[in-house]
């Protein structure tokens, strides 16, 4: 792949200043794309002036407050009268383990779903054109089973607010993209890891740090995950690649790990050991159950494997990073 700084797209991306949008627009500016960076908030890319060579003049912020279905998006998608090229819609409302919305469902929908309609088709009336949408593996199903991973082709099974309306909009923007000629790609991650990562993944890299012996020694599930240079570098992969268009791609870092292997791999990122104790998976199901957590045993226990082999085949792409990398820079999370 030939990247030349006279041939690259203008770029908008949604939800700048997020874990992906961030790390995606810190990547495009040190390759001197034109950036169009919109977050709810003002907001500003750090460290985008310290590169003299590519100037932050080449970036342009848009504040555009909370999306919805009636978000004017015209200023940001055409910038002195030319329409950005490429978009990556990476703003939506997260999946969250205790949700205390009045309806759930349709605060999902509205953001995930609405918001992101409206937004394609002001895009494709504005000329743009390649869609990029950040959706979810929760699109596939929450567990996969007898080894077998999950795959582009199979019948999506969401099970929960956040992965429904994922794969509503996903359904809606192919059929934007069809009716108009507009590329749309659909990209669905598993959990994303990296510096800057949070909730319980970043938990999880402060008990390894802390020595607290964890009941999950004996754990043998398979779980996918990608680290988030990856995820940037798929994404930009999929910017330059006319293939790409009406598709949707699984990505993961190729490396599946058992819970107990991961956090292995975690404590050795630090320089720590790996307090695992080898408390088989059907007693932490049952307290998990009596606790009422049964939903942290399904992630801790429960295998989770997407087959990228879709982008490799048909994109020629390979993640360019290791676990071990990517673990490392999730380390940089809180030794700052």
């Amino acid at each position: 792949m030939s990247d030349t700084a006279s041939t690259f797209p203008a770029v908008l991306i949604t939800g700048a200043n997020g874990f992906v949008g961030q790390r995606l627009a810190q990547t495009l500016h040190q390759a001197a794309y034109p950036l169009r960076l919109c977050t709810r908030k003002t907001w500003q890319l750090p460290n985008a002036e310290q590169n003299p060579a590519k100037p932050s003049a080449n970036i342009h912020y848009f504040a555009v407050g909370d999306l919805s279905d009636k978000t004017d998006w015209s200023t940001a998608l055409t910038v002195d009268g030319e329409a950005v090229e490429v978009v990556v819609h990476c703003a939506a409302r997260v999946h969250v383990m205790n949700d205390t919305s009045a309806d759930p469902l349709a605060a999902f929908r509205a953001l995930n779903r609405d918001a992101s309609i409206a937004l394609a088709q002001q895009a494709a009336n504005a000329g743009v054109k390649h869609f990029i949408y950040l959706s979810s593996v929760k699109v596939n199903g929450e567990q996969t089973t007898g080894g077998k991973a999950f795959q582009e082709s199979d019948t999506p099974v969401p099970s929960d607010p956040y992965g429904i309306s994922k794969c509503e909009a996903e359904q809606a923007l192919l059929a934007i993209g069809a009716k108009t000629g507009m590329a749309v790609s659909i990209i669905r991650p598993p959990l994303v890891y990296g510096d800057g990562v949070a909730a319980n993944f970043l938990s999880m890299l402060r008990w390894v740090r802390k020595g607290i012996p964890l009941p999950l020694g004996a754990i043998r599930n398979q779980r996918s995950l990608v680290y988030v240079a990856n995820l940037v570098d798929f994404i930009r992969h999929c910017m330059l690649r006319p293939e790409a268009a009406q598709q949707i791609y699984l990505i993961s870092d190729d490396h599946d790990l058992s819970t107990s292997a991961l956090l292995r791999a975690a404590a050795k990122a630090q320089n720590k050991p790996a307090r695992l104790l080898p408390v088989p998976a059907v007693f932490l199901y049952v307290g998990a159950t009596l606790l009422g957590k049964r939903a942290i045993a399904d992630r801790l226990c429960g295998s989770l494997q997407v087959d990228i082999s879709k982008a490799k085949r048909d994109l020629q792409w390979t993640p360019p990073y290791s676990v071990e990398q990517g673990l490392q820079d999730s380390v940089r999370s809180f030794e700052r």
